[in-house]
């Protein structure tokens, strides 16, 4: 169960890593069918949000908009570390 925002943040990095870790792609912005590549590529094109993504609303501790409490360059920054760090049972992992 994803029972806080940290266990639904823990498990969007994992299925938006899963094609770098599978060796499918060398990094996020390059996986094909994830929603981080779809939010990197709104940001390319300097859209405000991801049509059909849930949003990141940023700091939680001000009034709350609807979205995920965090900023969406610090959940990439979250996919960047973690998708750096080698892992033996895993195949790849971003250079």
């Amino acid at each position: 169960a994803l029972l806080d925002e940290k266990a639904l943040l823990a498990a969007m990095a994992y299925v938006d890593l899963n094609p770098v870790r599978a060796a499918i792609a060398e990094t996020p912005e390059t996986s094909e069918h994830t929603s981080v590549k779809a939010r990197i590529d709104s940001l390319k094109k300097e859209e405000n949000t991801t049509p059909c993504l849930y949003p990141f609303a940023g700091n939680p501790r001000e009034r709350m908009p609807e979205g995920i409490p965090l900023r969406l360059l610090d959940y990439l920054e979250l996919v960047d570390w973690t998708g750096r760090h080698s892992r033996e049972d895993k195949r790849g992992n971003i250079d």
